[in-house]
C-alpha cells in the first residue's frame, strides 16, 4: 500500500522522529517527503495512488477538492487528537477510515494534573508564593491539607478525567466525580462517588475540571461555586479556559486568596495584557502546558505506527473514530 504524510512542517519530526518513520517504512510504500498544507497546492498529483495518509497537527481537511485528487484513499492515520478540523462528510461518506492519538495526548495531560493535585496538597503554589514575598522560609501551618484522607473532585469522566481517576487510586484519596452521563457501574469501577457540581465545590480539597468545550458547559463554572470552596482549597484547569466564567472566577479570587488557581488555559488564551491574571498571587498561570510537547509528541506517533501495524494485517484498529462518535463529539 502507498502512503504519505501532510502535516505541519514544525511538528512532523517530533510526531514521526526518525526511528517511528523507519518502522512505518517497513509496513507501507511511504514517499520520504512530507508536505504541509502549504506546499500540497502545488503537489496534488502525489495523491493520485495514495491508500494511506499519515498526518498529525495541520493534516489536511479532507473536503470534496483533496477527496478529488486522491481517489484510492482507504484510511488516514491522524497522529493527534481531534479530528474536528480534517473530517467532512465527504470522507464518511467515502467511508475513508480515521484513527487518531488522542489517548496518547491524554497520558501528558492526566501525569500533569496528577503533578498538580499533589503538590496542591502540600500547599506548594501558597509556600512559594510566601517566600517570594517574605524572602524567609515560612512557619508549616496546620492547616496544610496533605495527601491523607483529603478529598479531590473531577470534573467530567471524560478520557483524561478517568485517567486521573484511575491514577488517584494509588493515593489514600477520596474521589468524587461530576458527570451527567456517567453510569453508577462506570463510578464504581473508577473507584469514585457521583455527586452534583455543586457538591464538588463544597467538598472537595482539590476541583480538577476535565470537560469538553460544549454549548452546554461553555461558562458552566461561575462565581458561585468559586465561593463555594473550602478554606485552603484549589482549583485546577487543563481543559478550556470558556468553561470558567473568567470574570466571575477572578472577582472570587480577589476576595479569596486562601484559595489557589491553577490555570493550564485561559479564555481568551493567552490572557489579555491587562488581565489581572497575571498579577494575582493566588493564581498560577501556564501556557497549555499539559497536552503533548517535546518527547511526548512522539507518543502520539508511535500509536500511530502500532495502529498502521494493525491495519496492515487486518487486525481490528484500537482507535478508530466512527462517524456517530465524531458527531457526538462535535
Amino acid at each position: 500500500m502507498k502512503a504519505i504524510y501532510i502535516m505541519n512542517d514544525d511538528s512532523f519530526e517530533l510526531i514521526y522522529p526518525l526511528q517511528i518513520r523507519k518502522e512505518i517504512k517497513k509496513l507501507v510504500d511511504i514517499d520520504e517527503r512530507q508536505l504541509s498544507q502549504d506546499t500540497l497546492q502545488n503537489n496534488y498529483h502525489l495523491l493520485k495512488d495514495i491508500d494511506i495518509l499519515i498526518s498529525g497537527w495541520g493534516g489536511p481537511r479532507l473536503d470534496a477538492e483533496f477527496l478529488e485528487h486522491a481517489p484510492n484513499l482507504k484510511a488516514v492515520f491522524y497522529g493527534a487528537g481531534s479530528i474536528k478540523n480534517m473530517a467532512t462528510d465527504h470522507m464518511w461518506d467515502r467511508e475513508i477510515i480515521i484513527t487518531n492519538a488522542v489517548k496518547a495526548n491524554a497520558v501528558p495531560v492526566i501525569e500533569f494534573t496528577i503533578s498538580q493535585i499533589v503538590f496542591c496538597l502540600k500547599n506548594g503554589w501558597q509556600f512559594v508564593r510566601d517566600i517570594e514575598r517574605t524572602k524567609t522560609f515560612p512557619h508549616k501551618p496546620s492547616a496544610i491539607v496533605g495527601g491523607f484522607g483529603s478529598t479531590v473532585g473531577v470534573i467530567s469522566l471524560s478520557t483524561i478525567g478517568k485517567g486521573v481517576c484511575e491514577l488517584l487510586k494509588h493515593f489514600d484519596l477520596n474521589v468524587i466525580a461530576y458527570d451527567p452521563f456517567a453510569s453508577q457501574e462506570e463510578a464504581e469501577r473508577l473507584g469514585v462517588k457521583l455527586c452534583s457540581l455543586d457538591e464538588i465545590f463544597e467538598q472537595s480539597d482539590i476541583v480538577s475540571v476535565h470537560a469538553p468545550l460544549l454549548d452546554e458547559t461553555k461558562g458552566m463554572i461561575t462565581a458561585s461555586h468559586f465561593a463555594k470552596m473550602k478554606q485552603g482549597a484549589s482549583f485546577i484547569n487543563t481543559a478550556r479556559g470558556a468553561i470558567v466564567k473568567e470574570e466571575e472566577m477572578i472577582s472570587v479570587l480577589k476576595q479569596r486568596e486562601d484559595i489557589t488557581a491553577v490555570l493550564d488555559v485561559t479564555d481568551p488564551e493567552p490572557p489579555a495584557p491587562e488581565s489581572p491574571l497575571y498579577l494575582m498571587p493566588n493564581v498560577i498561570l501556564t501556557p497549555h502546558l499539559a497536552g503533548s510537547h517535546g518527547k511526548e509528541c512522539a507518543r502520539m506517533g508511535h500509536y500511530m505506527l502500532q495502529e498502521l501495524e494493525r491495519y496492515v494485517k487486518k487486525e481490528p484498529l484500537q482507535w478508530q473514530v466512527s462517524r456517530e462518535e465524531f458527531y457526538l463529539q462535535a
